[in-house]
This record gives structure tokens, C-alpha cells and sequence, in this order.
């Protein structure tokens, strides 16, 4: 159930203190509110009055009209899913245009009622939304814009791939959910000899009390700080290589500067086994 976008990813709506979005209704069997009655509900109900709504990735706008049940709706599609936004007051998108993540597409009425289909299957929305976040996440560690913020160590962090940044950061856009998913799934492992490194780097870093340097908060949960940015470059160079090495491998994509050499030292360090 793969995502990937170009653009990268964004939530479907704002996620702040000023805009707090609490689920109404849930998915699957659930009592009408008016009713008192039991249905199945194809999607979820948030408290989203007035919202702004986005496209989540790049995709297109497959939709846009209005029913007996969603009145005014709009619907995007995502590679294999489809999301609908129901109950909206405004749309800004007309049929088949084409949206990056973040691009304000609608507002939402009332509220908002959020459905989700994969391959034509509905899914629980919240599935769904938990997927973007984690996709977020994941590039914003790795220094890629998104919503979630992270620990900002009070000095730059150095890798060894830092004079093809921009190039790299466009590859993560395209093919890290694909990289995470097949981590997950087993489909590709790290080598023996990378996660011996990662290991020996935390070990040292505990010994050197890097850690807890600072209080721990959410998006600092270790305390790091400055003197632990040496240990974070390092860190950073071996998940970007390895990162770097399954495109190698499984796609034949590389850095475009890179000559034969540098494909082969790449592939020598970060063999998978």
C-alpha cells in the first residue's frame, strides 16, 4: 500500500493548537447521531469547521460535485488511493487538475467527512492518516520540509553527501516510502556490517554521555545537543548510503555526478547480506 510523491507529503488538514480536528463519527459500524440508528460508515466525521483542505501528494483531482449523503465534495487521487473530502463549503480545484502536497484544494463546511479508498477498497481513514504522518516524519529527520519539527542541535550536521543535498533530498521525495516499506516487509535488509557500525556509534555516544545533554522534550526525546553532532553526521551518512544503495541496487538510480568508481565504492561499503 505504497505512497510515493514527488512533491512530498502533507496532512489533510491543519494539525495545530488554532486548528484542533477531533473525530465525530468513526468508521466502520457505528449509531447515527440523528437516527439513534446502526450503519456503516465509509469514512470519518471530524470537528473541522471552516478548515483549510489539501492534496496530501502529488496526484489529480477525480471529482468534484455533490451528492444526497456528502453534499458539495471533492475527490484527489494518490497512485492506488483515492481520498474524499465531503460536506466542503468551497472547492478551488476543478476536474483533473493536478495538485502538489500542500496546495490548498478546498475548505470544509461544518465539517468534514473524510473517506479513503485503495485500489477501490474502502479503508479506515485513520490508517491512512497515520501513514502520512510517518511519511512526514521520515523526511523531516532527514531535513526535508514538512509539518512535524525536529530537534535543531544549535549547529549544522555534516554527511558525507552533503555537496549532492538537493539531489539526494528530490530521490527521498520519490523512493523512500518505497525504501521504509521494503525495510518493513523484509523485501531488503541492511547489511550486517552497517548495523554493526550504528550499533558501535550508539555505544560510544552512551559512553561519551552524549545523551540527555539537554532535557529531553517530543521532538528531542534523547537530549541531544551540540556536542552529540559529530555522532549524529555519522549516523546520518550510513542511513543516507544505505538509503542510497537500494536505489543502486534495485533500480540502477545513482547521484548523476557520480563516475563508476565512486557506484562501486558505494556498493562495496553498504552490500547487503
Amino acid at each position: 500500500m505504497l505512497l510515493e510523491s514527488a512533491s512530498g507529503f502533507y496532512m489533510p488538514f491543519p494539525g495545530d493548537e488554532e486548528h484542533d480536528v477531533e473525530i465525530g463519527l468513526g468508521y466502520g459500524e457505528q449509531v447515527h447521531p440523528a437516527t439513534g440508528q446502526k450503519f456503516n460508515h465509509s469514512g470519518i466525521d471530524l470537528l473541522a469547521n471552516a478548515q483549510p483542505l489539501f492534496a496530501v501528494a502529488t496526484g489529480a483531482v477525480v471529482g468534484v460535485g455533490s451528492d444526497a449523503v456528502h453534499q458539495n465534495y471533492i475527490i484527489t487521487r494518490y497512485g492506488k488511493y483515492e481520498v474524499k473530502y465531503g460536506h466542503v463549503s468551497e472547492a478551488y480545484c476543478g476536474y483533473a487538475t493536478r495538485v502538489k502536497a500542500g496546495q490548498q484544494i478546498a475548505k470544509s463546511g461544518d465539517f468534514l467527512h473524510l473517506e479513503v479508498k485503495f485500489d477501490g477498497q474502502l479503508i479506515d481513514p485513520v490508517d491512512f492518516l497515520k501513514m502520512l504522518y510517518s511519511n512526514i516524519t521520515q523526511l523531516s529527520i532527514l531535513g526535508i520540509k514538512g509539518e512535524p519539527q525536529f530537534v535543531d542541535m544549535g549547529v549544522p550536521i555534516k554527511t558525507d553527501y552533503d555537496v549532492d543535498q538537493n539531489e539526494i533530498l528530490q530521490m527521498m521525495m520519490r523512493w523512500l516510502p518505497e525504501y521504509m516499506n521494503e525495510i518493513r516487509n523484509g523485501g531488503y535488509h541492511t547489511s550486517e556490517r552497517i548495523e554493526t557500525q550504528l550499533r558501535n556509534i550508539f555505544m560510544q555516544s552512551a559512553e561519551k554521555n552524549y545523551f540527555f545533554e539537554t532535557i529531553p522534550n517530543l521532538s528531542n526525546p534523547l537530549g541531544l545537543g551540540s556536542r552529540s553532532s559529530l555522532m549524529a553526521g555519522k549516523v546520518q551518512s550510513l542511513l543516507i548510503g544505505d538509503f542510497l544503495n537500494f536505489l543502486g541496487s534495485r533500480h540502477n538510480i545513482f547521484v548523476s555526478s557520480w563516475d563508476d568508481d565512486k557506484k562501486k565504492v558505494l556498493s562495496a561499503r553498504f552490500q547487503t547480506g
